[in-house]
């Protein structure tokens, strides 16, 4: 499973990607996120989860450094992710960790089988 980045004409970067970039650029490629580390920007930790989310739920918003420059763009993109735990930092450098449930498919509205309900934690390096 891959955590997608997408990369604009204009150098810019979107997580999650979108048809256009946030200047109207098209896509001309995509970033595996899941492959690079990232910065803790800020976190929090959520005691009152929607049915299904383990609580407590710890988050954080994370910054990617993607590497080289594209056309004088950026090389950084952000995300909003969920943390292993909450013993964690402002400024700590955590990486991704494939998980095939983040949150139990049978305490939503919808069809379990409508969704995937994998994806990827951060715990700290």
């Amino acid at each position: 499973m891959t955590m997608e980045a997408t990369r604009y004409d204009d150098g810019t970067i979107s997580y999650p990607g979108h048809p256009r970039g946030r200047n109207g650029a098209e896509p001309v490629g995509t970033i595996d996120l899941s492959e690079h580390t990232a910065e803790i920007v800020t976190w929090t930790t959520s005691t009152a989860t929607p049915p299904g989310v383990r609580e407590p739920n710890h988050l954080a918003i994370v910054e990617f450094d993607v590497g080289e420059v594209v056309d004088d763009g950026e090389t950084s993109v952000r995300a909003l992710v969920q943390l292993t735990d909450g013993d964690v930092e402002t400024g700590d450098e955590v990486e991704p960790v494939y998980t095939e449930e983040l949150r139990e498919p049978g305490a939503g509205i919808r069809e379990p089988d409508s969704q995937d309900w994998d994806g990827y934690r951060f715990e700290p390096v």
